[in-house]
């Protein structure tokens, strides 16, 4: 994840302000609020404005994961190019569906909001949207779960990391 980051730090400095890139490193899989955070804490912007601009872009995608990804998977796998890749992907989401599976909402909260790799809004959104969680039931757990990702991120981001670094 540092080097990913630092890639996008580095490519997007000077061309875009500090909260804009916080805000892009927060839409982006993998990086996500997590990453957002850590960015937000390197540059030296303030917690509540890096809060914000983190939480805002990380849940841009998520309706439209829960909403539109099974159609477009189901378009895909039609094509002999990307059905592989598609049902990779779905095997690597589902492969984490267990918590979600059998606690649904409150599975998918944690899932979505313990910062480990390979948890986050995008990997809960389409583990639920592949589960067939309905929307109404999944977007509240994930918001709730990116809420409790942002209180842990930013104890980590401004509390120990502020601390390392300063």
């Amino acid at each position: 994840m540092d080097g990913l980051l630092n890639w996008f730090m580095e490519a997007l400095n000077g061309k875009v302000s500090k909260e804009a890139i916080v805000f892009i490193i927060s839409m982006i899989p993998i990086l996500e609020l997590r990453g957002g955070l850590v960015a937000a804490s390197l540059m030296n912007i303030d917690i509540v404005r890096a809060i914000w601009y983190c939480v805002i872009g990380n849940i841009i995608p998520v309706p439209f994961i829960l909403l539109l990804i099974t159609p477009i998977f189901n378009w895909l796998k039609q094509t002999e190019l990307f059905r592989p890749m598609v049902e990779k992907l779905e095997k690597r989401a589902l492969g984490k569906s267990d918590q979600i599976e059998k606690y649904q909402f409150w599975g998918l909260v944690l899932f979505v909001g313990i910062p480990l790799p390979g948890t986050g809004a995008w990997t809960g959104s389409l583990v639920a949207s592949l589960l067939g969680i309905k929307f109404k039931k999944a977007f509240p757990a994930v918001l709730l779960g990116i809420v409790m990702a942002t209180v842990i991120m930013s104890i980590a981001s401004y509390g120990l990391l502020g601390a390392l670094i300063r």
